[in-house]
């Protein structure tokens, strides 16, 4: 089972891939990235926001 463990921005998205391709890249079921990625933003007073235009920036396309 060969695993690519490039982060990149997944083509199952929502608004850009980027919780998707962080799930794809941990390992873990996207449903909780997103949820976590959630409660994260809210109680950092929404600076997730500024972190995933940065990651849709930068993350490259799957």
């Amino acid at each position: 089972m060969s695993a690519d463990k490039n982060l990149k921005r997944s083509s199952d998205r929502v608004v850009a891939g980027v919780c998707a391709g962080l799930a794809k890249w941990l390992g873990w079921d996207v449903s909780l990235v997103r949820v976590l990625y959630v409660l994260a933003t809210i109680f950092t007073a929404f600076s997730g926001l500024i972190v995933y235009i940065v990651l849709w920036i930068v993350m490259p396309q799957e």
